[in-house]
């Protein structure tokens, strides 16, 4: 079946936002706040609508990945970057190449915008195969100074970080607020939070240090 990608349309919005919310419901945390970030990015100064694609398989939306720019603070001086995410593919359409597809093709749009690199924080194992590397590579750390397993760093051309070392600021942006989230919830159907084993491989990755 082939895979289609168009830019999001105002019209997709709370499809994409459910969409989002079945694709990780449960998978980081009881519950998930994905769906929150997708409403707040689009309306945020940092959102890139250009590089914010859905995916079409069998003539329906199945996937969808978003981006924003972020900074890397390097002593006094700020660096724009890109980041991307959620990244997000309806669970029964999982593993058939939709997600890979949203990432290369956004990735080769943001290297012809002119963005020196993609900083995200992800599955090191998964995103390799994207060309992503790990952040201490290229001194590049959380806000905590530190080297978190899952930061994860992608030039866009060769040397593009070159000089450029310090501090990856995602923005405030990707903070989620737990009383937001709850009230913002209650417009989705209910569904069961639960504990779940993809939760332990999460924080076993978010809690990894190199």
């Amino acid at each position: 079946m082939e895979i289609k990608l168009r830019l999001e349309e105002e019209k997709d919005y709370r499809l994409i936002e459910e969409l989002t919310r079945e694709a990780f419901w449960n998978v980081h945390f009881p519950g998930c706040g994905e769906h929150l970030l997708v409403h707040k990015l689009r309306k945020a100064d940092e959102f890139v609508k250009g590089l914010d694609f859905v995916a079409l398989y069998d003539n329906k939306i199945a996937g969808n990945i978003v981006y924003a720019k972020a900074k890397v603070k390097d002593n006094g001086k700020e660096h724009t970057v890109l980041t991307f995410g959620p990244v997000s593919v309806l669970p029964e359409y999982q593993n058939r190449g939709i997600g890979s597809k949203l990432i290369n093709h956004t990735v080769k749009l943001s290297k012809e915008m002119g963005y020196k690199a993609i900083i995200i924080y992800g599955y090191p194992e998964y995103y390799k195969k994207f060309g992503f590397t790990a952040s201490k590579e290229k001194e590049i750390t959380n806000s905590e100074k530190k080297y978190p397993a899952a930061l994860l760093v992608l030039e866009l051309y060769p040397n593009a970080l070159n000089g450029i070392k310090g501090v990856f600021d995602e923005g405030a942006i990707y903070e989620i607020n737990e009383k937001e989230l709850e009230e913002f919830d209650k417009e989705f159907d209910k569904k069961e939070k639960t504990v779940t084993k993809s939760q332990e491989k999460f924080m076993e990755t978010a809690t990894k240090f190199l």
